[in-house]
């Protein structure tokens, strides 16, 4: 649990701020812990699309998401953490909004904290990752690969020598497939031969990311953290390249502190991370790395995992956290029943 709990001031216990305040009480945290929202059934609304962490609803063109509490790792779902879904969905919509001279978004209302009505648009059949670190314990991650000796990773060329948690000399982009059971890397030419994209299409995503992924250092490093990586995934509105699903989330890029890198990096030792990282470590641990059976997570885990993400938003944000007197599935359900 040493990786899933900061041991260093940052958090003494789970949901616990140094000093002794509490985020919730035990008694609201019990109560979410056994009220998470797992999974939707409004067809009233639409169409229904089951993603690995979303339920979407499409009429026309609106889509109405809603955010779940599942947790995915090594593309497959793994339990619920309490909270998550409120959590993703506010960290999602602070950077649309911090974002949005850059690149349009999908974003059109938002409806409860884990409920958002955005506009349909055709995906782009890729998802477009942006690395500024060499780190990672899965297996699109560019340290797995690394150690296992690829020296060409999404068709970027990588010295030898380099080191876990080492910065890169600039941001990289690792494009992988979207829409196959499991992720699979590949280069600007491969998603080009595969007839994923255009030439023009690929570049033109790119250049976008590339700017979102600047905006991100630039906020995080204010907030005192490192954006490490993350995962953009784009759509189109006819010609219009619009940026959708979720931005720079603790489910989709890595955050760490940046007033501790330099000794841990020194040191050889992992660094403490604001994202899902601790947790796939402590699966990978476990010796699960998407095959077989999971290891089951225990409520501690479940918390310290709730409590990397809600601290995650209010550092970005700079708003406190809020957690509503009803659960997520009881307001959820309030707002969309018929």
């Amino acid at each position: 649990m040493d990786r899933m709990i900061e041991k260093d001031g940052v958090m003494e216990s789970p949901l616990l701020i140094k000093g002794g305040t509490p985020l919730l009480s035990d008694a609201r945290l019990v109560r979410e812990l056994l009220g998470t929202l797992e999974r939707t059934d409004f067809g009233h609304l639409g169409v229904r699309h089951e993603g690995k962490v979303r339920d979407s609803y499409v009429d026309g063109d609106v889509r109405t998401i809603v955010t779940t509490d599942r947790l995915s790792a090594f593309d497959r779902l793994l339990g619920t953490i309490p909270f998550k879904g409120q959590v993703l969905n506010e960290i999602a919509n602070y950077w649309f909004d911090a974002t949005s001279d850059i690149v349009s978004n999908h974003l059109l209302e938002v409806s409860d904290a884990n409920v958002v009505r955005v506009r349909e648009c055709a995906p782009v059949p890729l998802e477009f990752v942006v690395r500024a670190y060499i780190t990672g314990v899965t297996k699109t991650s560019l340290w797995f690969n690394y150690e296992a000796g690829a020296r060409n990773i999404g068709g970027n060329l990588m010295p030898d020598g380099l080191r876990k948690n080492q910065r890169l000399e600039a941001p990289i982009l690792t494009p992988s497939t979207k829409f196959e059971v499991h992720d699979r890397n590949l280069s600007r030419d491969d998603a080009i031969t595969e007839g994923l994209v255009t030439a023009d299409l690929f570049d033109r995503c790119a250049d976008v990311c590339f700017r979102l992924f600047a905006r991100g250092t630039e906020v995080s490093a204010r907030r005192g953290l490192i954006l490490v990586d993350t995962k953009y995934e784009l759509g189109l509105l006819g010609d219009e390249i619009v940026l959708m699903d979720e931005v720079h989330t603790p489910d989709s890029s890595r955050y760490w502190y940046a007033d501790s890198y330099d000794e841990l990096f020194r040191k050889n030792q992992d660094q403490r991370a604001l994202d899902k990282e601790p947790l796939r470590e402590w699966m990978v641990e476990r010796g699960f790395r998407g095959d077989g059976a999971p290891p089951l997570m225990t409520d501690e885990v479940r918390i310290a995992t709730a409590t990397r993400y809600i601290l995650l938003a209010e550092t970005l944000t700079q708003r406190s956290f809020e957690a509503a007197e009803l659960t997520a599935a009881e307001r959820v359900a309030n707002l969309l029943r018929d």
